[in-house]
């Protein structure tokens, strides 16, 4: 009975654990499946492992030709908190991370790929992910990268990073392209040692980019300008 009066309350649910990267929107949930993409996706999953703590397990493959710098990511991580995963076989990089999200003891699992997987892997580990959440120390958060603007289906929110350096060096625009229960937005952000922080308006508000489709039917003296 008491269980049954909990579900018909109208008390509001406790949210769902999750981080946020300095503005309250621009969260990711624990325990679920995120896509990373842009040009900047190695840094905002950079960013957001620094913010969790590590242990952080990398997964890439083991033709890839490019990885992290330990001399550029110091300032935000420890290099020695990240254990790089190379499978032998391509079909073994989404099965090592499924493992490793299940396994739950560490906080951050990213998986570096060169196209966006299917949905039933995507669900897989989903699944993986919050078996994670109790069989382990921590709720585990998996990272997909993919190049271009992503595409994965079934993730819980897709993000992109790239640079606006016409704003000033060191400026960069984090874009949500898509989430579950929000709109797509975009951000104009900076980097500094605490990872990503959102440029602040006069009003001490994060001000949010002008929308990119409105912006295209402006002509470029008529495009509004962010400080």
């Amino acid at each position: 009975m008491q269980s049954a009066n909990a579900l018909l309350s109208r008390r509001p649910h406790r949210p769902a654990p999750q981080i946020t990267l300095g503005d309250p929107e621009i969260a990711l949930r624990l325990g679920r499946v995120h896509e990373l993409c842009g040009q900047a996706r190695h840094t905002l999953a950079v960013t957001i492992a620094a913010q969790l703590g590590g242990p952080v397990v990398w997964i890439t493959q083991h033709a890839a030709t490019e990885f992290l710098c330990p001399d550029a990511i110091a300032g935000h991580i420890t290099p020695g908190h990240i254990l790089f995963v190379t499978p032998a076989k391509r079909d073994m990089l989404l099965w090592a991370m499924e493992e490793a999200l299940r396994d739950g003891h560490a906080p951050v699992v990213v998986a570096d790929l060169t196209a966006p997987p299917a949905m039933v892997p995507i669900r897989r580990l989903h699944l993986a992910a919050e078996a994670g959440c109790g069989a382990g120390v921590c709720r585990p958060l998996a990272l997909l990268l993919t190049p271009g603007q992503g595409g994965a289906p079934g993730i819980e929110t897709r993000w992109s990073l790239d640079p606006a350096h016409h704003h000033g060096a060191g400026h960069w625009t984090l874009s949500r392209l898509r989430a579950r229960m929000a709109p797509p937005r975009d951000w104009l952000m900076t980097i500094r040692s605490s990872g990503l922080v959102p440029k602040i308006s006069a009003t001490g508000r994060s001000p949010a980019l002008p929308d990119k489709e409105a912006c295209s039917r402006l002509g470029a003296k008529e495009q509004p300008h962010v400080a």
